[in-house]
């Protein structure tokens, strides 16, 4: 192989005062870079692409050492054998590779698991790459899966195109990914307060740009744009039979958003789930109890279904418990410790104050009922019911009432006389 055989040649041209003089070449190329990145990253915040947390891990840093180090290569080739730095342009731009896919990635899907698998594979193919370029394998590999063809119909495509093809489509991809992440953290969170239709600007932006570069990206590949009509009426059929429901529930999405009916924070009931809205997704809506409990709706169902929005009701969120005390106790002392327990939580609002209702009279007792309202129901319910409970039980002690408690009576109508038979028998 004459690539590996130039690389050994290469590497037997290596002496000690040139490889001392690469390295420190070198080490001046990483310095500066790290100087520049330390300079202009200072006030930039953690989650910049540029920059990174640290300022040396983000995009900026191994793009400027492969910048000063290609230049620093072309520089001294004229002068003597370069190894080191042509080994250090590679190691480079696969790092730069790598740190391009995994800061996008992780600034528009900060949590995704998937992210961290893309991450993997394309760090993987771009070692594998940079090794194969560095002892001069990569053309003789390129020109093998080149001499691969594979048969579409009557075309064949060779598997380098294929793959390069993938690369292309997946760089603007990545491209059109990192201008919307931009433009919805520079533009639209300052331009678009309300969280809705931030949300909804952000999809609708983030979809167009994928399907331009998408576009472009089949361009660039070679693939006639013109075919993608018969895919799109392809894909309306689909959509009209096997997709409707999802399209359903993308569509809605969109119309919720747009409409703003429900938005991000309000407190909903639907199908006897009560909770606060979370997110509402393009096909779904995430709705959250206050015991924690998590609801996936699909947003066709808050379209064609019977929603209570409570929060565009009223600000006002109800809570009520229910008691029961001894028939012997006084109704308007039972009233006043119910409505003190309550007023006594400071979550609850004083206007509409407490009350307390006499609602049924039971075999065990009088059963009565407190009303009480809160503004902040996402902070939960089950704790202010538990605190006020707590504080009921206490007052209640001190005012000498008592608790009711299932209570049977028994009535023997008769007893047989002790010489009966089948008397019961003494203990």
């Amino acid at each position: 192989m004459p690539r590996m055989d130039e690389f050994l040649a290469r590497l037997g041209q290596v002496q000690v005062r040139t490889l001392s003089i690469e390295l420190a070449v070198l080490a001046a190329c990483v310095l500066l870079a790290w100087g520049v990145c330390r300079w202009f990253g200072r006030d930039q915040p953690k989650d910049s692409i540029w920059f990174g947390r640290k300022v040396f891990d983000g995009l900026l840093f191994p793009l400027l050492a492969l910048v000063f180090t290609d230049l620093a290569r072309r520089a001294l080739l004229e002068m003597q054998a370069v190894l080191v730095l042509r080994v250090a342009v590679s190691v480079f731009l696969a790092l730069l590779a790598i740190r391009f896919v995994a800061r996008v990635l992780a600034a528009v899907f900060p949590a995704s698991a998937v992210v961290r698998l893309i991450e993997r594979t394309v760090s993987w193919i771009a070692w594998i790459a940079a090794i194969l370029w560095i002892v001069g394998l990569l053309p003789p590999v390129l020109q093998e899966l080149d001499s691969i063809h594979l048969a579409f119909g009557k075309t064949q495509v060779s598997l380098r195109t294929i793959l390069e093809g993938m690369a292309s489509a997946g760089l603007v991809l990545m491209i059109a990914l990192w201008i919307s992440a931009t433009i919805e953290k520079r533009v639209l969170a300052e331009a678009v307060q309300d969280l809705s239709m931030r949300k909804v600007a952000s999809n609708a932006m983030r979809a167009v740009l994928l399907l331009i570069g998408l576009l472009f990206a089949l361009s660039a590949v070679g693939v006639d744009l013109t075919a993608l009509s018969v895919l799109g009426g392809a894909l309306g059929v689909g959509l009209g039979f096997g997709l409707q429901k999802l399209a359903a529930n993308y569509v809605s999405g969109f119309v919720i958003l747009l409409e703003r009916s429900m938005r991000i924070g309000d407190n909903v009931k639907v199908d006897n789930f009560e909770g606060r809205i979370t997110d509402i997704k393009t096909r779904y809506t995430l709705i959250r109890a206050g015991n924690g409990r998590e609801a996936i709706v699909p947003n066709e169902s808050l379209i064609t279904n019977r929603v209570e929005n409570l929060t565009q009701a009223d600000l006002k969120f109800n809570i009520t418990t229910n008691i029961v005390v001894g028939h012997g106790s006084e109704v308007a002392q039972v009233q006043a410790v119910l409505c003190d327990a309550a007023r006594s939580h400071a979550r609850v609002m004083s206007e509409p104050a407490p009350v307390a209702y006499l609602v049924n009279f039971t075999p065990d007792g009088l059963e009565f009922s407190l009303n009480f309202w809160v503004t902040d129901p996402d902070k939960g319910q089950v704790n202010v019911r538990s605190d006020i409970n707590i504080a009921i039980l206490d007052g209640l002690r001190a005012a000498g009432v008592e608790l009711a408690g299932p209570r049977r009576t028994l009535r023997i109508e008769s007893l047989p006389s002790p010489g009966a038979s089948g008397s019961l028998p003494s203990a």
